[in-house]
């Protein structure tokens, strides 16, 4: 599975250093989703945090495997955060369990709903163009290359 996952050579290498820090911004940034108050509450605390979620998804796969390439994280976190969707059809005393915490909520989600999937994507092409816009190509200064992600 990781052959498939890694990038061409000519892709460059992503740098860990912004991608940990965009997940300092993206992580608290998804859980204030959950809690927020105000215009458009319901679409905030509903759907702008799967897409976030899919965004911390794509950025953590690359921060722990740099060379992965962008849009093979994308699509794999899309299939798999779809599968988790997909789970909340199903209500065994294991997830009922572990939905009861903040984090299983946060985490696994409470309930299906078809309108999360068009913001999944969003969020994995948001994903895939901060990806692109951080990868570290041959003869790129560093400064040059955390500018680019900054644009999206």
């Amino acid at each position: 599975m990781t052959a498939f996952l890694v990038s061409n050579k000519d892709e460059g290498v992503v740098s860990r250093r912004p991608i940990f820090l965009y997940l300092l911004i993206v992580t608290p940034m998804g859980l204030l989703t959950k809690f927020y108050q105000g215009p458009a509450e319901a679409w905030v605390n509903n759907y702008a945090g799967g897409i976030l979620y899919e965004l911390f998804w794509c950025l953590a796969v690359v921060l722990v495997w740099p060379r992965v390439s962008g849009w093979r994280t994308a699509l794999w976190v899309f299939i798999v955060t779809s599968v988790l969707e997909f789970t909340q059809l199903w209500q065994t005393p294991l997830l009922e369990s572990i939905r009861s915490t903040f984090i299983g909520r946060a985490f696994i989600g409470t309930s299906f709903s078809w309108l999360d999937f068009p913001h999944y994507v969003l969020g994995c092409l948001m994903g895939w163009a901060c990806i692109q816009g951080l990868r570290k190509r041959k003869g790129t200064p560093e400064s040059k290359v955390t500018a680019s992600c900054m644009t999206i």
